[in-house]
């Protein structure tokens, strides 16, 4: 008899974490088409015709072929349940993945074998590390011809400072591809380019064994066979401790459009990657064994369904086991609430869930009562460490064309700040006043444009501001109130907090000279967390 214990030793919870283009979409795809959730997998980029990605819901993903929000996925895989976090790639969204990855256990680096370690993925690398969470790296496109396998491990440990151990190795590249040797468990994985889901799997002895010259070319045989004697030789050794505390990296080779190795790549970290982990709070850890219900809210989504006009909370179970009807408490509102209907997702496809254990996630009806970072818990008042939260460095005045739409115009504005997609100012002492909108990367702007107009029928007016540095100021009363009188561009957050708005670093540089006993913060926790 399985007990709620064996339920969430069963769980992995894992974010994909990648460039754009490098093809983490599609490698969700196949992941989700392993474990029966869909039929046929979605193309990411093609014709109108075309079946679109099933992690990609939003109108305007689809239209461009970019993830712009994060998407949780849940399928089985044996005995496993698995929840997938995909993030956006693209680096002006790269809040909403900071966000979604405290809600993973373990990360899976997807790596372009053509282009290599690439900018945004140096970022999300970063904050995996903070966190020493396993990473499990995934090289793509080996059925096109890409950079050498040695070199591409090298540029990994010269520019993320991680050590690697290549779980399978590749038997050519592009168009002399052939396959992948498993070195756990000894077998070659042969690719077929006419007919890339007809694997053949052939057992060996090791990289030397004689039956190989029967299905390998020769000359791709003996530089297979002088690669595996170098990796034995110089490699680093396998090592599942420093793999579980993040400073080893397994690396797989393979071609996720081509549904090459990625099964050989969902088998290994199944074994290898960890059930649900302890998470920190401010009475210490908490376990995912504890009997007690608790989880974080690290995402809200509006309009997942634009037929209901419906929010979304997104918690991850940090501990115990969730029943439905369960009565829990709201540790920031300090009031008690029952959660009713709470969903699990594949995309916006939802199922009511009736239980759900540490480890997973679920989908919450959200009337406006939670934010980003609240934490729910079963009897004991506690708060989890706090979520991250980064300064906006592209700012614009924002005003609606309509002023028969304004009232659904502030509650776009509103609904979308709450959802942490963009962050919402309003100037202070100036009247009338102005709204300001602060984000991370001016991407941002555009869905927020095409998000007002599509979801709230707000058309907009934005005009750009110089703005690049915000700060958020605290300090002695006395001086608070001396800077509040002089200091120009200043707004005040969706809390009432002052923020300081500069054009550059040195405007801030001055400012922060003229007022030494002021505290200057990057976000609005009024704590610099990264």
């Amino acid at each position: 008899m399985t007990t709620w214990k064996d339920e969430i030793a069963s769980r992995k919870t894992f974010a994909i974490i990648s460039h754009p283009d490098a093809g983490k979409t599609t490698l969700t795809e196949k992941l989700l088409y392993f474990g029966g959730a869909i039929r046929e997998a979605g193309t990411v980029k093609g014709k109108k015709n075309t079946k679109h990605a099933t992690s990609d819901w939003m109108e305007i993903e689809k239209q461009r072929g970019i993830s712009v929000t994060s998407s949780v996925m849940e399928f089985r895989y044996r005995n496993f349940h698995i929840n997938i976090l995909d993030t956006p790639g693209h680096e002006d969204f790269s809040e909403d993945t900071y966000r979604t990855l405290t809600a993973a256990d373990s990360a899976t680096m997807l790596i372009d074998a053509a282009k290599g370690v690439e900018a945004q993925t140096k970022k999300l690398f970063k904050v995996c590390r903070l966190r020493s969470i396993p990473i499990f790296t995934f090289i793509n496109k080996l059925d096109r011809q890409g950079r050498d396998p040695f070199e591409l491990m090298e540029e990994m440990e010269n520019l993320l400072g991680i050590r690697s151990y290549p779980m399978n190795w590749p038997i050519g590249m592009g168009r002399d591809f052939q396959g992948i040797y498993d070195r756990i468990n000894k077998k070659i994985e042969l690719f077929d380019p006419d007919n890339p889901s007809n694997i053949q799997v052939k057992e060996v002895s090791g990289p030397n064994d004689p039956v190989l010259v029967d299905f390998i070319d020769p000359s791709l045989l003996e530089q297979f066979q002088e690669e595996m004697e170098l990796l034995d030789v110089a490699g680093d050794p396998y090592d599942e401790e420093r793999i579980l505390s993040g400073e080893l990296t397994p690396v797989f080779f393979g071609s996720a459009i081509s549904n090459f190795g990625v099964q050989n790549y969902l088998e290994h970290f199944l074994k290898l990657a960890p059930a649900p982990v302890p998470r920190e709070s401010d009475i210490g850890p908490i376990s995912p064994m504890d009997a007690e219900f608790s989880g974080f809210v690290f995402k809200i989504q509006a309009n997942m369904n634009p037929k209901h006009r419906d929010r979304i909370a997104f918690l991850r179970i940090t501990s115990g086991k969730y029943t439905q009807g369960m009565s829990v408490r709201h540790v920031r509102l300090e009031k008690s609430m029952r959660l009713a209907q709470p969903t699990q997702f594949l995309a916006q496809d939802r199922n009511i869930v009736k239980e759900a254990y540490a480890g997973d996630i679920i989908g919450l009806f959200d009337p406006g009562t939670f934010r980003i970072g609240d934490t729910l818990a079963e009897r004991t008042s506690f708060s989890f460490d706090e979520m991250p939260h980064f300064s906006p460095e592209h700012f614009t005045a924002i005003t609606v064309k309509d002023a028969m739409k304004h009232k659904s115009f502030e509650k776009g504005l509103q609904q979308l700040s709450e959802e942490g997609a963009i962050q919402l100012f309003h100037t202070y002492k100036r009247f009338p006043e102005l709204q300001i909108v602060g984000v991370i990367g001016v991407l941002q702007f555009e869905v927020l444009e095409y998000r007002l107009k599509n979801e709230y029928h707000a058309d907009i007016k934005m005009e750009s501001l110089p703005y690049s540095i915000a700060r958020w100021i605290d300090g002695p009363e006395k001086d608070m109130e001396l800077f509040k009188q002089k200091q120009k561009q200043l707004v005040t957050d969706r809390d009432g907090r002052i923020v300081a708005l500069f054009d550059n670093e040195f405007q801030m540089n001055m400012t922060k000279d003229k007022y030494p006993n002021l505290s200057f913060y990057e976000n609005s926790y009024l704590k610099n967390i990264w």
